[in-house]
């Protein structure tokens, strides 16, 4: 009932399309009712008295049904399409905004396929559920309603033998739609499954080919897909079977009427004409029976789907604004992790984190895969709610402060390069897109990414494909680190922004990253520890722990952790025969 009551709640701002629809609806009832009451008078007193003047009235009376009929079934169509509609576009958005506001760790168990079905297929169920709802339960009770008062006028005898197999036609109604809400629930969760499928596949396509996995892809796909299939097999089924069973129904009332009331035209009680008149609304009253269970088989299909939809908006945002959240200034003094705990989903993740980093100091965090670096960073922004302890901005709970402005001061540029199908000055100016051409050009050039934008052809209104895939490496990294650079933000966050790069394209990111940390507060999360031998900081983190912190040299002397790290990996570059020169953050090479 909740469900119900919510759905309704959709349709409530559109009470003045719907009032139109209704007038529409009581139009359309009205005037079918109107057909069979007609029939008497036709019969009666055109064919059998031959009566000329009723002739001419009734058949402009006639035309004028028809023509009201038409206008109305019209008005109530267009309305009720309007509001279904807009419904669709009011909840799609509804869901997209909810999910913009969701936690990372909401995305990270929840797959985009089963999110994006979400949004699209299930959307328009519920689309259909609320307008045809509406339809069936306003519009063919009216009908009903109409063609029994004929009924009962003509004959009410007649009428109450046909009542007896009413109740009876209604039973497939609910039966069939409780079967329908369970097939549709499975059949939505397949077909989720199928857009899962699709969004790993052609986004992973050069994985796919690259391993030979093609027919292994069409295999799974092939079996969801064959049972997506057998899922809406057996929703036809049900649905082919509910429309026949009620007109055999039916058909049994229109058998006891025929003999019973042709009885009585022959024995001269009821006339032809109100024999036919009543026939005539007996038939028409099975149509909008009919449609209600069709309607109920699209409503028990939509509530499935809104139980889908609302299971994502009633999930809390988890992190939000606090309600006398305060706008963070710049940071002019540290940034201060205290006594930080981290869970996820009660598994301990970070540990007793005590880090003081301050205005303009360069810190590298280094550690082995896992050991919790880049959950780290993810707290600074709030991608994830420390559980215990706090972090700090000029002794500022960034709890206490608004997410925009805390994010504003924020710069990251990580290993992942995230890019839109869109131009290469769109991509740059994400961040602010009302950014003067002039400051995109200067970000661009400090990125060391104007040579390569220029040589497109189109320069920077080039479309650069999805997730930049016209691009090399070393380029997309380098227009994630002009719209960081176009930022400008105070604090700037690298997440091993170079370590799937090769050496030459390493370079020139490196240069890049240079002027992007210059006078910035930055933490490097890097996987090269060559790369940050000149960082004023090094921390290094072991299992969820600061087990070492201090400059390269330092560390180096104490041969603890970091020299393991930084033996194992060099010793590993000796025994590969390979010889990396690389850009540290001081701008000079090492070898």
């Amino acid at each position: 009932m909740n469900l119900y009551r919510r759905l309704l709640e959709l349709v409530k701002p559109h009470w003045h399309r719907l009032a139109i629809a209704m007038v529409c609806m009581v139009g359309v009832a009205i005037c079918t009712a109107a057909l069979p009451y007609l029939v008497k008078p036709v019969l009666d007193d055109i064919f059998i008295k031959k009566n000329a003047e009723t002739l001419k009235f009734l058949s402009i009376v006639v035309f004028l049904v028809f023509t009201i009929k038409a206008l109305t079934e019209w008005g109530h169509a267009y309305s009720m399409s309007y509001v279904g509609q807009r419904i669709v576009a009011h909840l799609r958005q509804q869901l997209y905004d909810h999910l913009q506001r969701l936690p990372l760790s909401f995305f990270d168990r929840m797959p985009t396929g089963l999110l994006m079905s979400r949004v699209t297929n299930d959307v328009n169920l519920v689309q259909g559920a609320v307008s045809n709802a509406i339809t069936g339960l306003l519009k063919d009770p009216l009908t009903l309603v109409g063609l029994l008062a004929v009924m009962f006028i003509r004959d009410w005898q007649l009428s109450l033998i046909s009542m007896v197999v009413l109740p009876f036609a209604f039973f497939p109604v609910v039966k069939f739609g409780r079967m329908l809400r369970r097939i549709s629930t499975k059949s939505q969760e397949s077909m989720g499954v199928i857009s899962v499928i699709l969004h790993e596949t052609i986004s992973g396509s050069r994985i796919v080919k690259a391993f030979g996995m093609e027919e292994y892809e069409k295999e799974r796909f092939n079996r969801e897909n064959i049972r997506y299939f057998r899922y809406l097999m057996k929703s036809v089924m049900v649905r082919a079977l509910s429309s026949p069973l009620m007109e055999f129904l039916g058909g049994i009332a229109i058998v006891f009427v025929i003999l019973y009331g042709g009885y009585r035209v022959i024995e001269g009680v009821s006339t032809p004409g109100e024999f036919f008149s009543f026939l005539g609304a007996l038939l028409l009253l099975y149509e909008p029976i009919k449609r209600l269970s069709r309607v109920n088989n699209v409503v028990q299909e939509g509530i499935a789907a809104a139980k889908r939809i609302y299971d994502v908006l009633d999930t809390s945002p988890g992190i939000q604004d606090e309600p006398d959240a305060i706008h963070l200034p710049p940071i002019q003094r540290e940034l201060e992790l205290r006594n930080v705990q981290f869970r996820y989903e009660n598994e301990p993740v970070l540990r007793d984190i005590n880090l003081k980093v301050s205005a303009g100091e360069v810190i590298a965090i280094v550690g082995v895969s896992g050991a919790g670096k880049s959950t780290l960073v993810d707290l600074i922004p709030r991608f994830y709610e420390v559980s215990d302890g706090a972090v700090l901005i000029d002794g500022i709970n960034v709890r206490n402060v608004t997410m925009d402005s805390l994010r504003n001061q924020i710069g990251i540029v990580t290993q992942q390069t995230i890019l839109f199908n869109d131009t290469v000055r769109n991509n740059i100016a994400y961040g602010d897109i009302n950014k003067s051409d002039g400051e995109i050009t200067a970000a661009a050039k400090a990125a060391n990414a104007y040579d390569f934008i220029m040589k497109m052809e189109q320069g920077f209104d080039t479309l650069i494909g999805e997730q930049g895939a016209r691009l090399s490496g070393g380029e997309r990294q380098r227009l994630c680190i002009a719209r960081a650079l176009l930022k400008n933000a105070p604090i700037l966050i690298l997440d091993e922004a170079t370590s799937s790069l090769d050496s030459e394209a390493e370079l020139e990111v490196q240069k890049a990253l240079e002027n992007l940390m210059a006078g910035r507060t930055t933490l490097v999360i890097a996987h090269r520890l060559s790369t940050i031998q000149n960082a004023d900081r090094i921390v290094v983190i072991s299992d969820g722990r600061i087990v070492e912190e201090g400059r390269h040299d330092e560390l180096m002397e104490c041969d603890g952790e970091y020299c393991r790290l930084y033996d194992m990996q060099f010793a590993q570059g000796d025994n590969n025969s390979t010889v990396k020169t690389v850009t540290n953050v001081s701008g000079q090479v090492n070898k």
